[in-house]
């Protein structure tokens, strides 16, 4: 059990209904941000899960609305891309400073992401 109190597999739910939470709210772009930014900070999502979570937010009715939040989905989608390619570098054994130099992600991030493959 986390600290806000689901599992590790509602995890996606819980994302997925906050974020139509916040299209029923009506709040102004700036408000948006603010309150997506501090739920942001209690859950983060692993690659596969924000993955899973894009593909199950397409099939919701409010599916334009959740992606016009000014969280930049085109962002997200854009990290998962160069995540995906840093992924394919490591197990070619790409050099890790080659891989930073790249991408723009830091060192440490990059070393974590092999120690999960």
């Amino acid at each position: 059990m986390s600290q806000m109190g689901y599992n590790k597999d509602e995890r996606v739910q819980v994302k997925k209904e906050f974020l139509r939470m916040i299209t029923r709210m009506e709040l102004n772009p700036a408000k948006q941000r603010l309150l997506y930014g501090f739920f942001e900070t209690y859950l983060k999502l692993t690659l596969e899960e924000e993955e899973q979570l894009m593909d199950e937010v397409n099939k919701l009715p409010e599916a334009d609305e959740i992606f016009e939040i000014p969280i930049s989905y085109e962002e997200k989608g854009k990290e998962i891309g160069v995540r995906k390619v840093v992924i394919e570098m490591l197990k070619k054994d790409v050099d890790l400073e080659f891989i930073a130099e790249v991408t723009h992600l830091d060192i440490e991030e990059i070393e974590k992401m092999k120690q999960q493959l």
